[in-house]
């Protein structure tokens, strides 16, 4: 039975009807590149949340993406409750059919995207129409945004997830659960760089001494990123691709590093980009060209995210969820939300493993029971300990 605190309990979540719906959010596979297929996803999820009751908004995708949704419940006069969620995954189109076939296993449910994130953004709205049903509903207003470009930075949908989380006071990110059950409260920036390292062509046996490497001096660059590694304080900074070159008997004129780095707060962001963003030349002989910068700022947890978690951690544990919260080097939407301000929680999507492989897969016994703290959420933020608004 539910308790005052718990409105909703596990039991009232009828986890089969949502696992068939899962397999025809899965089975439509939407590869973040393929707009069209993300889009026909979209069209799916608004014809279902308009049947709901609730109301949807299409907007356009840009930059060759999909169609985002913003999914409402509630005034637009007051900020609420934003529930970040994506639609798009990393396998291309094939995958269910090869690779990744949609089966069960006992507890686990296998297919792409299944756990990052379909299985999430299904029980958002599962979450939001138990909520709405319930008396007079959630406190605040609820804004679920659908986007079609996580996967491959949000690139797209950026400015309606700053919009909506100018207008949120929490921000809950349904990606999935890691190590167990555990929920993201804190992840780390992300910064992207492609490095350009120009040298001089010649002959590399009839004027080597005519040329100037520019693999030689991307390779000084490489150790002199590399140097900027800082595990203690969680800096990492990876050299993940390096080309140059047109033939080994040519000194090669151009080489690119692309380079990833993550970094786990405002002030380490402040002290190691500025220095990639100065790389400079040995010599007047070579040239260099950094394109890039930050991704996604830092997600830090501050004293309201505090407050927003253990709140969380109360109502989960009459439904059986002992809340752990983590730090994570992975990004997502929620750091955009965070860095504006907004109490964020992460990783309140379904439990499972596998995420970006071919063993991606949900545990089907942690449906029921995370969908019912989502819907708890959003019935008991913005009340006070009396029940009032």
């Amino acid at each position: 039975m539910p308790s005052p605190s718990t409105p909703v309990a596990a039991d009232d979540i009828d986890t089969d009807r949502i696992v068939e719906e899962l397999k025809t959010w899965v089975s439509m596979e939407s590869h973040t590149p393929d707009a069209d297929a993300v889009t026909a996803l979209a069209a799916h999820v608004e014809g279902r949340a308009a049947s709901a009751g609730l109301s949807v908004r299409r907007v356009a995708g840009t930059k060759g993406f999909g169609d985002s949704l913003v999914v409402r419940h509630g005034s637009d006069r007051e900020k609420g409750i934003v529930v970040l969620a994506h639609l798009d995954t990393v396998h291309a189109a094939g995958t269910i059919g090869k690779e990744l076939p949609l089966r069960e296993d006992g507890d686990k449910i296998y297919g792409p995207g299944i756990y990052d994130m379909k299985s999430g953004a299904l029980m958002a709205l599962e979450a939001l129409k138990i909520a709405a049903s319930k008396d007079n509903g959630p406190a605040l207003p609820i804004t679920i945004l659908f986007v079609p470009d996580e996967e491959m930075g949000s690139v797209s949908s950026l400015p309606l997830i700053q919009e909506a989380g100018r207008n949120a006071r929490y921000a809950l990110v349904v990606e999935p659960a890691r190590d167990g059950g555990k929920i993201v409260v804190a992840r780390k920036g992300v910064a992207m760089y492609d490095i350009a390292v120009h040298g001089r062509a010649s002959h590399a046996g009839t004027n080597p001494q005519g040329g100037r490497s520019a693999v030689r001096e991307a390779a000084r660059l490489v150790l002199e990123l590399e140097a900027l590694n800082d595990p203690a304080r969680g800096v990492t900074v990876t050299v993940g691709t390096i080309r140059g070159g047109t033939g080994r008997n040519t000194i090669p004129a151009l080489c690119e590093l692309l380079v990833d780095v993550r970094v786990p707060d405002r002030a380490a962001a402040d002290e190691i980009l500025p220095k990639i963003e100065g790389l400079r030349p040995s010599s007047g002989d070579f040239r260099i060209e950094v394109s890039g910068g930050l991704n996604r700022p830092p997600f830090e947890q501050t004293a309201e995210a505090k407050r927003l978690f253990d709140h969380a951690a109360e109502i989960a544990h009459p439904l059986g969820i002992a809340l752990e919260g983590m730090s994570t080097g992975g990004g997502s939407d929620g750091n955009f939300t965070a860095a504006l301000g907004v109490p964020t929680l992460d990783g309140l999507g379904a439990d499972g493993a596998g995420a970006h492989t071919f063993s991606e897969h949900i545990f089907k016994s942690s449906i029921a029971p995370r969908t019912a703290l989502l819907a708890n959420l959003m019935l008991t933020l913005g009340k006070d300990a009396t029940g009032e608004n």
